[in-house]
């Protein structure tokens, strides 16, 4: 007859539970960390080229000058909804799954997809809205995972720039949406028609007018969400 282990033997010694616990916060830091100083470097580029492209040849170069840097930059941001469905940060997955989606659809759906629209005046507010504030968002989050802190006014930045990038974003990525609705219907790219083996169909061009109509309701909400998070940020930085 074999003994069973006591219910102490059977337990995670304290010791041994709390250098696990600090193991993952390690890994959390180093990640972090890690991620966002790569993915500000990204968007860094984007800037950068951006600028000389608009300086030198003027915004019709602009997308050619970015395209591979946003590309890249743009679609890293796809684990920020791993992210947050696991709780490695505290953005809400309501906040950010709107935002990275339609940032996505953009990047791969519009500006990819459809190089009529490279040339458009539009292309280069969209890149300067989200440049600024990517470029400010993760330099912000590398610093505060790296460091433990962030200076004042890279807070006063990432908390109020919104307010004039947030609306020009949202007004030049409908236009590029609207503008590419010509070529969405001469090409059908994407398009799926009947009959066929699955009997389904789906059109782009549906689907993205069905896309450009979300930003009525969840505009708002997101602009809504980034006014409470300045005010909580800002409340808790008078505290300190």
């Amino acid at each position: 007859m074999t003994s069973k282990p006591s219910p102490s033997s059977q337990r995670v010694h304290p010791s041994r539970s709390s250098a696990m616990a600090a193991d993952g916060s390690v890994l959390r830091w180093l990640y972090l960390s890690l991620y966002n100083w790569i993915v500000f470097i990204g968007w860094a580029q984007v800037f950068y080229c951006m600028t000389l492209a608009l300086l030198e040849k003027g915004h019709e170069a602009v997308y050619a000058a970015i395209e591979r840097p946003l590309l890249f930059a743009q679609t890293a941001a796809i684990v920020e909804i791993l992210h947050s469905i696991v709780g490695l940060v505290r953005s809400p997955v309501s906040s950010t799954l709107p935002q990275v989606t339609g940032r996505l659809f953009i990047t791969w759906g519009i500006l990819w997809s459809f190089p009529e629209t490279h040339s458009h005046v539009l292309v280069t507010p969209l890149i300067i809205s989200w440049s600024i504030t990517e470029v400010i968002r993760y330099s912000f989050f590398g610093i505060k995972e790296s460091f433990g802190f962030t200076p004042s006014w890279l807070l006063w930045l990432r908390y109020s720039t919104f307010i004039l990038c947030y609306p020009v974003g949202m007004v030049s990525e409908v236009g590029l949406i609207y503008i590419a609705f010509p070529f969405m219907k001469a090409s059908e790219k994407y398009c799926i028609r009947v009959p066929n083996k699955w009997n389904f169909s789906f059109d782009y061009f549906y689907f993205s007018v069905f896309f450009m109509a979300l930003y009525v309701p969840v505009f708002p909400y997101l602009f809504r969400h980034m006014v409470a998070q300045r005010k909580k940020a800002f409340s808790k930085a008078k505290t300190i």
